[in-house]
């Protein structure tokens, strides 16, 4: 190791100042952390360009000698920090005994520590500063040490981008915080100690420089990017081109860079070469990066305001309903089980109320990581002390989630952007995740949210997102901590798309003659049929008279209808026009050839107007097949006869009198019979109204069965929810099962449970040599079941067990000339309750006859002697 002049070096604190970005690199290390340290500041060039800043476990009572120690093996300046001191390059920082360090802006600073001893964690307290400070330029490492400290942090930089170096676990003295955050899914780059700094050296070689914008992210690489979405949906089934593209860039370009890699397009081919690296970037972009209780003044709101008001809202008590899409490795999800928990026990509510949380997520592997709910030591840093106690069981490792809790979460694999949602809610978790999709993609999410939410239901977001434009939906609680509450507002106001269709449909699923059409434009398509082949005023209707496209003036033709708006032919045609157009459209429609109607006088606003018209069914282009053209032309008005002008003419003659009396008795009949007419097309208009009514009826009957076959996906996808759930814990049992069964056939030991009246509950399959049991005896008293053993005190001794709670044990003969040796013990649940007893049975006959034998020639011996004396 290369020997210092100097090696306790001092240097001033200075003001904070802006200048050239350098990489600062965080080490932490505990127990065999010097060795490692050695190692690692022995394989740095002494003109590196990057400052290290190491944490470790000191003792605060005694004075620090690490900057010595560690001086020996660089030919960098070795500090111990000070507060507000200024990182440099080429230089390496050394945490003072009995301190929390953390850094802003480049500058190190000095905290008094708040935890007591023991429970401190330095090196994740550093590590979060330094993620927040240095973003996706963060880089941590972790050498040798017991613990789990650092995994915390370590999650903070990977929130933020940047990178994470592991220590090779079977190189450490001690592995417990390399192991920590290997098992985390945080690591990198795992390797030995003094391997690791060419590996950082070599990946900031070819670091992210970021993206200035998205259309340069664009112009960049766009084709190499969708390929890579291709790449992941063919082998993960998940599509991410919703996701924000900078974001995915930016992972990209992170695993570039591990890989020394120049190019996104070389990348590409890398990926389709290396499946496991496709898996690898698969875990980078679930971003599974959470905490118990993260936002601590949020969860206080929730605490002590919002969810009490929401119990003081449900008169009836019944079932309290959560989801947290996008739960991760599932502590916000035991976060809201453990308040949840707590404000029910607080405000001790008249009526009785149930928990149900469902959680979700894309990584199976993070589901998994959930439902087992273990987590390392150091969440001691989020979780308060009394919920630690109270909510968690502490393990050789950490803590895990205490059964009661885990019960009242479900969690399950799910998609958020196709998969349907859950319904009925009282409260939904989704923080952190909106802030990972495409604008377009959250204004879909949002409606949907307000959707599964029930009335005065609670939206909690993540401190960087918001409702957007969605202020109609949801109304703030609280800004700064992003609670909303649903507003109620009228069905059908806003369409809901669920997430089958936030993905635009494929071209292939189109009609053909419309695969590359967004939509029919029937404006343009009947412009060009009228403008081809007429000049006239003209309209475009459907098969049930509903205008669909206007042309020219139609004004003198048609009126709006007083009462409710209706756009329909039948109800906007004006006197004169009402039964002809409605006669020669039927017939067109029926005889599907064209009508033509001459002279037909219409009611104008200044008189009549005499028209013709005609009307065509539609063959061509295919887009309008089956739809009517109505073709209106003005043509004058015909020359009138007026009234007793025959009879001028024809002077005295009866005859032409009688005709015209004749003339004026036909047309009176023929002004009745249209009053009649018109007597009968009201009573039809009428006839019509109710049918549209009803029509409308049907129609907002179809739009609840629209919407209860969506709740029913919704019902369906939470039915699969708690399948899957259940499957898992069936699995669970009978692994157990098996390996308990395996256990006891190997010990050779005959096991009978009973409950606390000593009725038959499980036993192992060889006791039925003892006591005469069968499968169908479960359910049984102990007291009716014959046994060889000649033991009459056996039901005693069991309830005697059960009084005192203490075990018992006595040698019992069979029938059979066996022995066993019988021992009662108090059957305990992992709550600590008394379920019964457990009663084992093991063979002694060999030592028993031994013993006799012995027992046998000591009297011989013993007789022998006194008959030599």
């Amino acid at each position: 190791m290369k020997e210092s002049k100097k090696p306790t070096k001092t240097k001033k604190p200075v003001k904070p100042e802006t200048g050239k970005a350098f990489p600062i690199v965080g080490i932490g290390a505990s127990a065999g952390g010097l060795e490692a340290l050695e190692l690692f500041l022995g394989k740095v060039p002494v003109k590196c360009g990057m400052a290290f800043v190491i944490v470790q476990h000191l003792d605060p009572t005694h004075k620090g000698i690490m900057v010595e120690l560690l001086q020996r093996a660089t030919g960098m300046s070795v500090y111990q920090a000070k507060d507000r001191m200024k990182v440099e390059p080429d230089c390496v920082y050394v945490i003072p005994p009995n301190a929390d360090l953390s850094i802003l802006h480049d500058v190190l600073y000095l905290l008094e520590p708040t935890a007591v001893r023991g429970l401190r964690l330095p090196i994740d307290f550093f590590f979060r500063s330094l993620a927040y400070d240095r973003q996706d330029q963060s880089i941590g490492v972790i050498l040798s040490g017991m613990g789990s400290d650092g995994t915390l942090g370590l999650k903070a930089i990977k929130e933020k981008v940047g990178l994470v170096f592991v220590q090779t676990p079977s190189s450490a003295k001690f592995d417990g915080m390399p192991r920590s955050a290997i098992d985390a899914g945080l690591a990198d780059i795992v390797a030995p100690a003094e391997e690791l700094p060419d590996r950082i050296i070599a990946y900031l070689k070819h670091a992210p420089q970021g993206l200035q914008s998205d259309m340069h992210m664009e112009d960049k690489a766009q084709s190499s990017l969708e390929k890579i979405f291709i790449i992941l949906r063919a082998q993960t089934g998940h599509d991410f081109s919703l996701y924000k593209k900078t974001t995915v860039y930016r992972r990209i370009e992170r695993r570039m860079g591990i890989h020394q890699i120049n190019r996104i397009m070389h990348y590409v081919r890398f990926l389709q070469e290396n499946p496991q690296e496709t898996k690898l970037l698969f875990k980078e972009l679930m971003i599974g990066v959470t905490s118990f209780f993260r936002d601590p003044a949020a969860w206080e709101q929730l605490k002590t305001k919002v969810i009490p008001a929401l119990l003081a809202a449900r008169k009836k008590g019944g079932v309290i309903r959560v989801w947290t899409p996008g739960c991760s490795t599932g502590e916000e999800s035991y976060s809201m089980a453990m308040v949840l928990k707590e404000v029910l026990e607080e405000v001790k509510p008249q009526v009785s109320f149930s928990i149900q949380i469902f959680a979700t997520d894309l990584d199976k592997d993070a589901i998994d990581k959930a439902r087992a709910g273990v987590y390392p030591a150091n969440i001691v840093a989020d979780v308060p002390a009394a919920c630690l106690s109270r909510f968690f069981v502490q393990e050789e490792h950490g803590y895990r989630v205490s059964k009661e809790i885990r019960e009242m979460v479900i969690f399950a694999p799910q998609n958020l952007i196709m998969d349907p949602p859950f319904t009925k809610l009282d409260i939904l978790v989704c923080r952190n995740l909106l802030i990972y999709l495409e604008p377009a993609l959250q204004k879909k999410l949002l409606p949907l949210f307000h959707y599964s939410l029930n009335p005065a239901g609670i939206l909690f977001l993540g401190s960087a997102e918001t409702i957007g434009a969605f202020t109609g939906l949801f109304t703030p609680l609280d800004v700064k901590t992003r609670i909303y509450r649903r507003f109620d507002t009228a069905p059908g106001i806003e369409y809901i798309e669920f997430p089958s269709s936030f993905f635009p449909p494929k071209p292939d699923a189109l009609p053909r003659d419309t695969a590359h059409m967004p939509a029919i434009n029937f404006q343009a398509l009947a412009d060009q049929l009228i403008l081809t082949r007429y000049a006239p005023a003209a309209i475009l209707t459907n098969d049930k008279g509903d205008i669909m496209y206007i042309s020219g003036r139609t004004g003198k033709y048609l009126e709006p209808a007083a009462g409710k708006a209706n756009w329909n032919i039948y109800a906007m045609a004006r006197d004169g026009l009402r039964y002809e157009l409605a006669g020669a459209f039927q017939k067109s429609l029926r005889e599907k050839c064209m009508v033509a109607v001459k002279s037909q006088k219409v009611s104008t606003d200044g008189g009549e107007q005499a028209v013709d018209f005609t009307i065509q069914p539609i063959t061509e282009p295919k887009a309008l097949q089956g739809m009517m053209l109505i073709i209106f032309k003005d043509v004058e008005m015909p020359p009138e006869t007026k009234p007793g002008k025959t009879s001028r003419i024809s002077g005295h003659s009866a005859r032409v009198a009688e005709i015209e009396r004749e003339f004026e008795q036909a047309r009176e009949e023929l002004r009745i019979t249209r009053e009649e007419m018109q007597t009968s097309q009201e009573e039809l208009k009428s006839t019509n109204e109710e049918l549209q009514s009803t029509n409308e009826e049907l129609q907002s009957t179809n739009e609840e069965l629209t919407t209860s076959k969506e709740e029913l996906q919704s019902m369906n996808e939470e039915l699969q929810t708690v399948n899957n759930e259940l499957q898992a814990k069936v699995d669970d049992l009978s692994l157990a099962k098996n390996d308990m069964k395996n256990l006891l056939d190997s010990t050779n030991i005959d096991t009978l449970f009973l409950d606390n009246a000593l009725t038959v509950q499980r036993f192992t399959g060889r006791i039925s040599r003892i006591i005469k049991l069968i499968p169908g005896d479960a359910g049984r008293p102990v007291t009716d079941i014959a046994s060889d053993l000649i033991y009459p005190e056996f039901v005693a001794d069991a309830r005697e067990v059960l009084r005192t709670l203490v075990f018992l044990e006595k040698q019992i003969a069979a029938r059979d000339g066996k022995w066993f040796l019988v021992r009662i013990m108090p059957y305990r649940t992992l709550e600590n309750k008394i379920e019964g007893v457990v009663i084992t049975f093991t063979d002694i006959t060999v030592s028993k006859t031994l013993e006799a034998e012995l027992r046998k020639t000591q009297a011989e011996l013993e007789k022998r002697i006194t008959e030599q004396k």
